[in-house]
């Protein structure tokens, strides 16, 4: 049973309250307070299974069983745990419908790995969804690192940290300046290849070696500066006749079509 120290949360005009409603509608104030908000059940069990660092709970009165049991534990490792009516959660809830918990969590820059072999570059992706997607699918294909440049939508946007499913909490995201991807890109020795219709098809292509993916844009392709840091373009065949593929799954066919390129030559 939880613990109410204050009892109940039952106006908007709560700090804390107000603090979810800046931090979910402005990126600047995600920025300053090094902070962002996720809900619900599965996506805060993976941030607390993943170790990440809570700075509170609030916490509907008609909270499922499951969330219940997760509000229990997390209190019980000295986090701040508190319960709003539903019509405050409902009016600060992403969602139509509320599933009664949210949190602010801590900004933690996961650290890239070495050597790093395979990495991500989403340009111009200003769509949460397909952002959040793209998240999701590199951390199943075992992507290593997600390189963010400017004019991509920020990935700990609610919509974002929603459709990426936990991603955030396994993945190292980095919002990065074009020079500091270059840097990083050959510092590691990794060879850059867009996505583009231009490209030769991604059979043609070796992904077995270091790679850095550029996914481009929904609405514009890729931008001039990654055009400027590749080496190379890869296209997906359409025999179907479509001019171009959402971002998101085209960004899914090129990551699988690496690990199978990986699996194939490593038997693992």
């Amino acid at each position: 049973m939880l613990f109410l120290a204050h009892g109940m949360i039952t106006s908007t005009q709560n700090p804390r309250v107000k603090l979810v409603r800046e931090l979910m509608s402005r990126p600047k104030d995600r920025r300053a307070a090094e902070s962002f908000v996720a809900e619900g059940v599965r996506l805060l069990e993976e941030a607390f299974q993943s170790g990440w660092s809570f700075q509170f709970v609030l916490v509907a009165e008609d909270l499922s069983a499951r969330g219940r049991k997760l509000a229990d534990e997390l209190q019980s490792r000295g986090i701040t745990v508190e319960q709003v009516s539903t019509g405050v959660l409902n009016a600060v809830s992403e969602t139509e419908n509320s599933q009664g918990i949210l949190a602010v969590l801590e900004h933690q820059a996961l650290p890239i790995p070495e050597p790093l072999t395979f990495a991500l570059i989403p340009d111009q992706v200003r769509d949460p969804g397909n952002l959040g997607t793209l998240l999701r699918t590199a951390a199943a294909a075992g992507v290593q690192a997600v390189l963010l440049p400017p004019g991509t939508v920020d990935a700990f946007s609610p919509k974002v940290v929603r459709a990426g499913m936990g991603a955030h909490f396994r993945l190292p995201v980095r919002s990065m300046t074009w020079d500091a991807i270059r840097s990083l890109c050959t510092e590691s020795q990794l060879k850059v290849l867009v996505a583009d219709m231009d490209g030769p098809d991604y059979w043609q292509s070796d992904l077995q070696q270091p790679l850095a993916l550029v996914i481009g844009g929904e609405a514009e392709g890729p931008s001039a500066p990654a055009l400027a840091l590749a080496h190379g373009k890869i296209s997906i065949p359409m025999p179907g006749g479509s001019e171009s593929l959402n971002a998101a799954v085209a960004g899914a066919v090129l990551m699988f079509e690496t690990v199978r390129q990986r699996r194939d030559r490593t038997g693992r």
